[in-house]
């Protein structure tokens, strides 16, 4: 069982940047698909951005603004969020999927095996 850990999360303003983490244990980030998800209050969870092999899925919310990346050496999954919004306000969650796919499949919350306890990032008007 994957062991995942996040950070880089905070407060930053309008147009601001952040680059959250990932770290996992118990399994390589390459052994299998990996994503973002994120949870604003009353919402739904919904999907970021997924990384499998070297292709690379983004939601069209995110897409041009935040990019996900990987880290073998580090065994880390990287979020690089850029032009931030206040509505890209929510809790992130770091995801290791049970399987492989495409979009349609990353893009499913019941698709995944192993989730982050989270980070909170605000982004503040």
């Amino acid at each position: 069982q994957v062991q995942l850990v996040e950070s880089g999360g905070g407060l930053v303003q309008a147009g601001g940047s952040l680059r959250l983490s990932c770290a996992a244990s118990g399994r390589t980030v390459n052994s299998n698909p990996m994503g973002w998800f994120r949870q604003a209050p009353g919402k739904e969870r919904e999907f970021v951005a997924a990384i499998s092999g070297e292709l690379t899925y983004h939601s069209n919310s995110v897409r041009g603004r935040f990019t996900i990346s990987r880290d073998n050496a580090k065994n880390t999954v990287y979020l690089q969020m850029s032009s931030l919004k206040p509505e890209d306000t929510a809790v992130y969650y770091c995801a290791s999927y049970s399987s492989r796919g495409g979009f349609s499949t990353y893009r499913e919350a019941t698709a995944v095996g192993s989730w982050g306890q989270g980070t909170q990032v605000t982004v503040s008007s």
